[in-house]
Formats: structure tokens, sequence, C-alpha cells
């Protein structure tokens, strides 16, 4: 069965329609697409018109949908080539065999085919035909060109056609064309790039017993390191003591103190393009560590405690950071308290939740740019909100921006988070082009 991942969050997926009976499946990828949390939009052929009314996937896409190749209403503001540009990926399905072979010869004579020269993203196509046309030489002729100029191909499938004919030629179900753009790396948002992640606690020793620690489980630093592997990253989790398995795929460095945090994470920092600090660092440690067990005696003891180093400003401040990433758990006044962090640590962007009681769901649930929270939420005994929780909730804030990301699971949470992380460097990065 078919499950949501949301691998395709924030991706724009140009969705190429050509004249076949098969259009009519076209409308459960757009669906499907859309699930998994793709931005679609749709062109249309005139034959295709012919088969599906475009007011179908207005509905479904949320867009207008684009069939003319000149038109003065949309030319200055999405023309041909500012769609092709907005693409993450260029998806024809179906594809009939004269679309095929126009694409294969660079053929404009339309909407479709020109965006399809103009495109500079991957290309996908999805063959619908009579099964007499799929094995012409010539339409093979077709593919095997295609297939040289980097398109991929996916199907066609064999079985019973419209025409009532069975064969090779049906399309792929739009189940296994949004299966293959999920996991197909050109469409990961960190196709290529190396992660270094922190999670969970860490322990200050005050005995050979006892230690100074806090309530973080682990699980949104280990969902991170999830949701970025999934995305196509090379990722290094250092973790504190938790009780979780890491990902297979992830490079884990096991580490107990703050000071044994900070050295691994400067030792490999520089490796590494994006770094996340979703550990739950501690503040502060013993001064004296005693070498055996601390007896009781007094009604009252006095210990002290030295700061320990700021790992995330640290990095946050070398010559040539990561992209850098922090958490900011808070009982009160989150807003206040994370935008002085981004600001003060220099930070990319931060990451924010209540933690000592779940937030109240109606900010949340809306989620958005514009959502508003609660300066200090009442606190409620026994209820821990983000910490050692399966659910959270984040306000996620970046110099001259914010956005809310509404109570789910933690996995889904870090995939909406890996996601947003890669939309923000896009951002920066063509800022620095285009400065």
């Amino acid at each position: 069965m078919f499950k949501f991942r949301g691998i395709l969050i924030n991706k724009h997926i140009l969705l190429g329609i050509s004249g076949g009976i098969a259009a009519y499946k076209s409308a459960e990828l757009v669906r499907l697409l859309r699930k998994q949390g793709a931005e679609v939009r749709v062109v249309m052929t005139h034959s295709a018109m012919q088969f599906v009314s475009p007011l179908t996937f207005q509905a479904l896409s949320g867009h207008p949908v684009h069939s003319e190749l000149l038109d003065t209403d949309t030319e200055h503001a999405m023309g041909h080539i500012s769609l092709a540009r907005w693409a993450n990926a260029l998806v024809i399905a179906p594809a009939t065999a004269n679309t095929l072979a126009k694409c294969s010869h660079g053929l404009a004579d339309d909407l479709l085919s020109t965006l399809y020269l103009a495109a500079t993203c991957p290309i996908y196509v999805a063959p619908a035909m009579n099964q007499a046309m799929w094995h012409k030489p010539v339409t093979q002729e077709n593919i095997q060109k295609l297939k040289s100029h980097g398109v991929i191909v996916i199907g066609p499938e064999q079985g019973a056609q419209a025409c009532s004919e069975t064969g090779f030629g049906r399309m792929s179900e739009p189940v296994e064309i949004c299966r293959r753009l999920m996991t197909d790396p050109s469409t990961q948002c960190f196709s290529g790039l190396k992660v270094l992640i922190s999670a969970g606690p860490t322990r200050e020793p005050l005995d050979p017993v006892r230690y100074i620690s806090n309530r973080s489980s682990g699980k949104m630093g280990y969902a991170l390191a999830g949701a970025a592997l999934k995305a196509g990253a090379k990722v290094t989790l250092v973790s504190g003591p938790v009780s979780l398995l890491a990902p297979v795929d992830a490079d884990l460095v096991s580490v107990e103190t703050a000071a044994q945090m900070h050295a691994a994470i400067m030792s490999k920092v520089s490796e590494h393009d994006i770094y996340i600090g979703a550990a739950a660092v501690a503040d502060y440690s013993p001064l004296l560590i005693e070498k055996e067990k601390i007896k009781k005696q007094d009604e009252q003891t006095t210990l002290t405690l030295q700061k320990t180093r700021d790992i995330l400003a640290e990095v946050a401040q070398l010559a040539n950071r990561p992209f850098t990433v922090g958490f900011a758990a808070e009982t009160h006044d989150l807003e206040q308290y994370a935008l002085d962090k981004l600001a003060r640590k220099n930070l990319d962007m931060i990451a924010a939740n209540w933690v000592g009681q779940i937030p109240p769901s109606p900010p949340f649930s809306k989620g958005g740019e514009n959502s508003e929270l609660p300066t200090s939420p009442p606190l409620e005994k026994g209820d821990l909100g983000g910490f050692d929780s399966d659910q959270n909730a984040l306000q996620v804030f970046w110099k001259n921006g914010k956005k809310n990301l509404a109570m789910t699971d933690k996995n889904h949470l870090a995939e909406q988070l890996i996601s947003l992380i890669a939309e923000r460097m896009e951002h920066e990065r063509h800022d620095k082009n285009t400065a």
C-alpha cells in the first residue's frame, strides 16, 4: 500500500498531459503528488483537453492550467521560460507517441513541447499508446533518443488497453510514477549534501554514579537524521546517550558529556554543508567531579557549576561555516527567546518548541507563516510537550521570516523541517547570485 511520507515537500512538479485516454489517470497523479507535499502545476495539450477538462486539474492542483504557448494574459507572469525555470522536475504523463516524437526531434509547436526544450530540470515521461504503436521501430528509436538525452522513461506497462487490445502501452499507474519521483536522487532536496546533526541530551558527571542531565529523548534529532538521509544527504549523527537505534546509513558518533560533543562536532563540522544542532547540550557542568560516590550527610549541599562551551555559537562563527540551524526549547516567551538566540548566535535558522506542556492546538493546527503563538502558555504538571514525546510542533524563524509547523509526529515534522531548510538555502543562494 502507498504510504504518505512527504518526501516531495515544497518540490515544484510541472505535469505535462498529452492527448490520450490515460489522461484520466493524471488526475490521481496530481492528488498523490500533492499528498507528498509537492506543488504541482499542469500543462495540457489541446488534445488532452478533449479527454479531461482543465477545470479538473485546476481544482486538484490549486493553480490555473496552462495550454497556450503565446498567451498574452500569462506570458509576462508565467511564460514558457519562467514556467520551465520554476520546475524542479517535468513529468509528461501520459506521453503519447506524437509527443515523444516531437520531443525526441526537438520540435516546439505547442506549450508542452516548448517546455521540454526549455526545461533544465530532470524530465520524466510515462508513455501511453496502443501496443502496436509502442512496438513500432520509429517509436522505439524515439525512446532511445530521449534516453540518450537524459530523459527518464517510466513504463509503459503490459495489460488490457482501451482499444480492446492487450500488450505493452498502458501508462504506469500514478502510484508507481510518484514512487519513481520520490526515490530518484534528482528530486531529493539534499542530494549530494553532507549534514551534521547533534541529538539527545548530555550527561555531566558529579561522581561515578550520578550526573546532571535533562529530559531530551533524542527523538527529534534522530528523526532529522532519517529525513536528511531520505532527502539524499550523507549524514553524521553525533548523539548523547539515548535509547534509540540510529538510521542504518548514518555515521553515528556516540558521546556522553558536553565537552565530548563539542570535540566531536568541531572535528567534523568543516566537512559538512549543514549543521543542525538538535541536541539538548548541558549549559553547565560540575566544576569538580568526585572520584568516589558522594555520601548523604548535611541537610543541604552546594554544587559549583561552570559554563560549557557554546557549540552552536562556535559553529556559526567559523569562517567557512555550514548552513547553521539551532533549536530552542522554551517554557515561556518562546518567540522572544528564539529571535534573541537567532540574532545573538548569528544562526541561519532556529526551530523553537514549547516544553513543559503541549502547545494549544489552534495556533498550530492551521500552520502557515502568519499564525500567532501565545507568549506564555500555562504549564501543567506532568505534561512535557516536545521532550520524550513522539509528537511535536515547531515555530521556525530566520532573518525577516518565520513559519509554523503544526503538531504532528516527529518523523513527519522532521521531513517538513528538512524541506524548509533546503528551501531557505536555495533562497539564500539565489539572493547571493543576484546581488
